[in-house]
């Protein structure tokens, strides 16, 4: 399985020590960097696409909570806050997390949100089955459009793409803005069907026509409608074998 990519971002270097010492039992689980206020978290997210952050609520200036708002929807990593007051739980949630841990660390609990977490990523890399590829051609997900909501065939969907604050979800040459994350539209569509081929793309691979080896590793896939977009090399090895390549 592929390592989760952490950032820790919290005011107080003890509170990420201690962060630190409770996720080394997890090596599914690599930190790539620290940050100590949000001025800090917010070009780390853009420079290190991390797929978890571990997020303090108070800090000084901008807190966790407008911090997470602050952040581009379409590329936002999965959030998990650390809090010492668990009154701030459903706001927590509101503001997009996927969990919450309390302060000071309990190391059962924490590992049991690991383990929720680590499910979920080896979930998101499975390979597809002609079970999963049926039940999806079947599903239908709705999206706001304005004051009504658009209902899609999952199927029908060729490639989506964050977009700012959304993804755009292209569909036959349409291309119809969603509110999400790219995270939660991966586990909405489907990693059985849909494969991460960038931090901001995801490919219906009943799409893909040819793949082209680029530089550094990189590569184009090209789909049925002669769209081309770009395999970037942290997602090749997980490619792979969807796509059948050596």
């Amino acid at each position: 399985m592929t390592p989760l990519r952490c950032l820790l971002i919290d005011d107080e270097m003890l509170a990420r020590l201690a962060l630190r010492q409770a996720l080394e039992p997890h090596t599914d689980i690599t930190v790539v960097g620290e940050c100590g206020n949000a001025e800090e978290a917010i070009l780390a997210v853009d420079r290190l696409h991390p797929d978890l952050v571990f997020l303090d609520i108070h800090m000084p200036g901008m807190d966790g909570l407008e911090l997470a708002s602050r952040l581009p929807a379409g590329a936002l990593p999965w959030i998990v806050f650390a809090t010492a007051y668990d009154t701030h739980a459903l706001r927590a949630f509101d503001a997009g997390a996927i969990d919450y841990v309390l302060k000071p660390i309990d190391q059962d609990r924490f590992d049991h949100c690991i383990a929720r977490l680590l499910q979920r990523w080896r979930q998101m890399e499975a390979p597809p089955t002609r079970f999963h590829a049926l039940a999806t051609a079947a599903r239908r997900m709705s999206v706001r459009v304005g004051e009504h909501h658009r209902v899609i065939r999952v199927a029908d969907i060729d490639y989506a793409s964050a977009e700012g604050n959304y993804v755009s979800l292209h569909v036959g040459g349409e291309s119809i803005l969603h509110r999400e994350s790219m995270k939660n539209l991966e586990l909405e569509l489907g990693p059985e069907q849909f494969l991460r081929i960038h931090r901001r793309t995801l490919v219906n691979v009943d799409r893909v026509r040819e793949v082209h080896p680029l530089f550094h590793g990189d590569a184009e896939i090209v789909l049925r409608d002669g769209t081309r977009l770009t395999l970037s090399r942290r997602f090749r090895d997980a490619a792979k074998p969807v796509l059948g390549l050596r």
